[in-house]
């Protein structure tokens, strides 16, 4: 029986569809080894806003703006709150605030699990402060990766960074607002390659676990061993009812942070169909890209990573339950396989083209980007001052 979903179905949740994007990934990145400017890279947060609201502009998709501190530091309470209306009025929200305590001389051996107590406090004070400028921004995650870990076996004791960590978790659990989150991160390996103190998801999960409600598990698409099969992980977290959200990127070996779907579009539809499933569409995760553009122009990729995923959901909702169901209660293991095969092989690109214009927005972001004239235009104007970047 054949029980495809109507498209008017998937046209609605289509619509509704809201993916985040990074600001960093408006400003100069790069390898460990080498960052390559680029001209009109923005020099501040405001101006990657200004990048992100013709992303948003395009594909009527990103509605929102992580922030990474201190990389958009603004100085003030009062600062968060001017750029939190700034980007209003561009159209844009202000999401995830993301700590950052991995780039200081401090933090060599650690931060929340280093075993210097002065450390500790100083990288706690920093989560600490990340959730008051959530209070100032009206952001409503805290997304916590954490680079702590050792490079030799008895460079530490294991156990006792659990504690340090739990307890650093903790603390700022109890600081978090009625209606914010805790997202947890976790990275298989790099800085550290020995140990990483949050190595995996069932290491952020049994963290989450302990805190409660409001703490729940990032799943980055590159922070995994090679053939782990992220979706089973997606979809046990969802059934658990603990996944905050993705870091979407791309991968060929290691954590590339290429763009999303660039490496595999089929991991990624295999993601997205356990989303779907799982009615992740629904339960508040958070939809983030997380992305390097190093060598191909920012706006354009953040644009075309957007539209993957959307291709991606697209192909996921196209998905016949109900053929599915009878396939796999039927033990037929080929019938089953091509059900979802069939839903992957189906060209979404007109069908997303329709959902663009029927909102008002041109069916092709990509061409209707490069006749905006905006890449020339921040090339012009954004001249002199300091860039955006994290170095290298």
């Amino acid at each position: 029986m054949t029980t495809r979903p109507d498209i008017s179905t998937v046209k609605a949740a289509l619509r509704t569809q809201a993916i985040e994007t990074p600001s960093w990934a408006y400003g100069n990145s790069g390898t460990r080894f080498k960052v390559f400017a680029q001209p009109g890279v923005p020099r501040t947060p405001r101006e990657k806003l200004d990048d992100a609201a013709r992303v948003h502009q395009h594909t009527g998709a990103a509605p929102t703006v992580a922030l990474h501190i201190p990389w958009d530091k603004c100085g003030s309470s009062g600062g968060y709150t001017e750029l939190a209306t700034y980007a209003e009025e561009r159209g844009l929200r202000l999401g995830a605030i993301n700590s950052n305590v991995f780039q200081d001389d401090d933090y060599k051996l650690g931060s929340v699990c280093n075993p210097d107590p002065a450390v500790r406090r100083k990288a706690l004070d920093h989560l600490l402060e990340c959730v008051d400028i959530m209070d100032a921004t009206g952001s409503r995650d805290l997304k916590l990766w954490f680079s702590d870990g050792t490079n030799y076996p008895g460079q530490d004791d294991i156990r006792a960074r659990q504690d340090r960590l739990g307890e650093a978790l903790a603390t700022v659990y109890e600081r978090l607002g009625d209606h914010q989150r805790m997202l947890i991160e976790y990275k298989l390996f790099e800085p550290a390659f020995y140990t990483m103190d949050v190595p995996d998801w069932g290491t952020a999960y049994a963290h989450c676990l302990k805190l409660g409600e409001k703490a729940q598990v990032v799943v980055d698409t590159g922070h995994h061993a090679p053939g782990t099969n992220i979706e089973f992980i997606v979809s046990l977290l969802l059934r658990e009812g603990k996944l905050g959200g993705f870091d979407f990127n791309s991968r060929f070996y290691a954590d590339d942070d290429l763009m999303a779907g660039a490496a595999d579009p089929f991991q990624l539809f295999r993601i997205m169909y356990e989303v779907v499933r799982g009615g992740g569409l629904d339960s508040g995760a958070a939809f983030m890209l997380d992305q390097c553009h190093n060598v191909e122009a920012k706006i354009p990729a953040i644009i075309r990573s957007v539209m993957n995923v959307q291709e991606a959901t697209a192909k996921a909702l196209l998905v016949d339950a109900g053929a599915l169901g009878e396939a796999q209660a039927a033990g037929d293991v080929l019938a089953a396989n091509a059900v979802l095969m069939d839903a992957y092989s189906t060209d979404v690109r007109p069908l997303l083209a329709e959902v663009r214009e029927e909102a008002g927005i041109d069916p092709d972001p990509m061409a209707a980007y490069r006749r905006s004239g905006w890449a020339q235009k921040i090339v012009d104007e954004r001249v002199g001052g300091t860039q955006s970047g994290w170095g290298a």
